[in-house]
C-alpha cells in the first residue's frame, strides 16, 4: 500500500466515525429553523400576540410566532387558563392532564418533536399550546416551528415563545405557587403602533 492510499484510509475511518455523531448531535434540531426577529420580520411571517391579565407580576402583552402545521390561533380566549405541563416537555403521559383539559398547554422545547408536543397536548384536553425555548437567555432567536414529517395530523392551534419571556413567566409562577396563569389571546394590535405595547421590560 501506498503512502497516498494509508492517508486515504485515515481519512475515511476519520469521516465514518465523526458522521454519527455530527447526525446524532442533529436529531433534536433537524425539524427547527431559527430565526432572528430582524429575519422573521424579513420573510414575512406574522406575529400573534398574547397578553397576561394575572398574576400581575407577568401582566405585559406578548410576542409568539405560530407553527407551520396546527390551524391558525382563529379563536379568541380572554381569562384563558394556561398551565405549565408536567412533565414540562410535555413528550410523554401528560400527568397534570385534568388541570390542562379546556385549556392552554404550556410546554418547553425539547426531547421531542414539536408535532409530538402538540398531540399529548390534544390528547390531554387542551384548547391550545404555547412552546417556549428552554434557554433563559435567548431574547431574540425564534424557533419556526414545522412538520416532523410524520404526517401526524393535529386540531389545535401552537406558538413558539421566546425563551426568556417563557422561563421568566414559569419562575415568577413558581415562585408565587400558582399553577397557571390567565392569558387574553389573540390580542389585536394593528391599531397600536410597536413601541406602545406593554412589553415585557426585561426584553425593553
Amino acid at each position: 500500500m501506498g503512502f497516498k492510499d494509508e492517508w486515504r484510509g485515515v481519512l475515511v475511518a476519520l469521516v465514518f466515525s465523526v458522521l454519527p455523531q455530527y447526525v446524532n448531535s442533529r436529531e433534536e434540531t433537524i425539524y427547527e429553523n431559527y430565526m432572528t426577529d430582524a429575519e422573521y420580520k424579513y420573510f414575512l411571517k406574522d406575529y400573534i400576540f398574547f397578553e397576561i391579565s394575572y398574576p400581575q407580576e407577568l401582566a405585559f402583552t406578548y410576542k409568539v410566532n405560530p407553527s407551520s402545521f396546527t390551524p391558525a390561533w382563529n379563536v379568541s380566549y380572554t381569562g384563558a387558563s394556561l398551565v405549565p405541563t408536567d412533565p414540562s416537555c410535555g413528550c410523554g403521559y401528560i400527568r397534570n392532564h385534568e388541570e390542562v383539559e379546556g385549556r392552554i398547554a404550556f410546554i418547553e422545547r425539547g426531547d421531542c418533536s414539536f408535532v409530538s408536543k402538540v398531540i399529548r397536548a390534544e390528547e390531554a384536553g387542551a384548547i391550545g399550546v404555547i412552546i417556549t425555548d428552554s434557554d433563559i437567555d435567548n431574547d431574540d432567536i425564534y424557533i419556526s416551528m414545522v412538520d416532523d414529517t410524520t404526517q401526524r395530523k393535529v386540531q389545535i392551534p401552537a406558538v413558539f415563545l421566546l425563551g426568556k419571556n417563557g422561563q421568566i413567566i414559569k419562575r415568577t409562577l413558581e415562585k408565587l405557587h400558582l399553577n397557571h396563569a390567565e392569558i387574553n389571546i389573540p390580542v389585536n394590535i394593528t391599531k397600536l403602533d410597536i413601541h406602545k405595547l406593554n412589553q415585557p421590560p426585561w426584553l425593553v
